[in-house]
């Protein structure tokens, strides 16, 4: 099979969504599959929207081809609503979006109704869809009828050696520590997370670790809300660090809190789980699909700094609680399917919309 993945900027680009898409490429390889990447400029929206005026950027995918699939990362969607009608004349396969998450989905009043109304414009354009969670593609299916499966991430970045032993000896630890893993920005909610921290009863050392490059002022915005709330000497952001050193951090943490506004699915809710640590979860997107309310950790508002105070001074009141979730919380990461399971299914589902596509295109015989 001939496999064409459009995507933004660099696939070699550490995030959750680019990691999936990584680990995607590299299973079709592995399984014989033709796969070109075509990387776009990485745009601003505004910027991004102009390139369906540029037949440049159609001709550049094209060249790549010839493909039995053109699979395309939704994050690159606003270089993609009018230019896919252009690869529609120059391209015999189906186009199928990879959704990690709608841009819709981030944002509230008038700015989400116009996102809304470009992503489902794109969704139109679309044979069919790939997400990582339910809640994901209930969001497409909301702007658009589309076919679509659900093919979660694995969290086995890490895998480490935790035992139930391990997890319960360290609920016990002064002072209980959370950590917040993801790019400091305010999709993330972590002034909310350190107004949480600020609220609730114990001491808890909150470290963030995650890019602080991306959204400056709101990073200094946080800082600035930690030293008025009075738990600067508490807070710690740890900026990027590679994966040896957050293994690390996860090993010596107790909670893994991440209150975003969306979430599409929450890979980190799941590697803090391969460490045995009780997730505070958004409500908002895939959180719900990760985290069992009351069990393997709290599911909060987006954004709900009261609801983060109540859960950590819920865990940190009631350490066997703290223990409990935890060892339940290692116990649904290894029930998690592994990427060969995710790869696997997104393969087959390519292979029999690829094939649907070729029946429809094959001339009635005796015609």
């Amino acid at each position: 099979m001939r496999v064409g993945l459009v995507v933004y900027g660099d696939i070699s680009t550490r995030s959750g969504g680019f990691r999936y898409d990584r680990r995607l490429v590299t299973s079709l390889r592995e399984r014989g599959d033709e796969v070109a990447v075509i990387e776009l400029p990485w745009r601003s929206y505004p910027r991004g929207l102009l390139d369906n005026a540029d037949p440049r950027v159609a001709d550049r995918i094209a060249r790549a081809g010839p493909f039995d699939v053109l699979l395309q990362d939704e994050l690159a969607h606003p270089s993609l609503v009018a230019t896919n009608r252009r690869l529609r004349s120059r391209l015999d396969c189906p186009l199928v979006g990879v959704v990690h998450h709608l841009r819709a989905d981030e944002t509230a009043g008038p700015e989400r109704r116009a996102f809304a109304a470009t992503e489902r414009r794109y969704i139109e354009t679309l044979d069919a869809v790939v997400a990582n969670s339910e809640p994901t593609l209930e969001s497409v299916r909301e702007l658009a009828p589309v076919e679509g499966i659900v093919a979660p991430p694995a969290g086995d970045r890490f895998d480490p050696d935790i035992d139930s032993a391990f997890v319960r000896e360290r609920a016990r630890d002064d002072p209980p520590r959370v950590l917040a893993l993801g790019t400091v920005v305010p999709r993330k909610a972590t002034a909310a997370l350190v107004d949480g921290l600020a609220a609730a009863r114990d001491s808890w050392q909150l470290t963030v670790v995650g890019d602080t490059t991306v959204a400056p002022e709101y990073v200094r915005r946080c800082r600035r809300l930690a030293d008025r709330r009075g738990v600067a000497d508490r807070v710690t952001f740890a900026g990027g660090v590679d994966d040896d050193a957050l293994a690390v951090r996860l090993r010596a943490s107790n909670v893994l809190a991440l209150p975003s506004r969306h979430e599409g699915f929450g890979i980190a809710y799941l590697e803090g789980m391969a460490f045995g640590l009780p997730a505070v979860a958004s409500l908002a997107g895939g959180g719900r699909s990760v985290v069992t309310h009351d069990e393997t950790g709290f599911l909060v508002p987006p954004a709900g700094a009261g609801a983060v105070a109540a859960a950590l001074d819920r865990l940190a009141g009631d350490r066997d609680a703290l223990a409990a979730m935890g060892v339940a919380a290692r116990r649904r990461f290894e029930a998690h399917p592994g990427w060969a399971e995710t790869t696997g299914r997104v393969r087959s589902f390519l292979v029999e919309v690829a094939g649907a596509e070729q029946e429809s295109a094959a001339p009635e015989v005796g015609a």
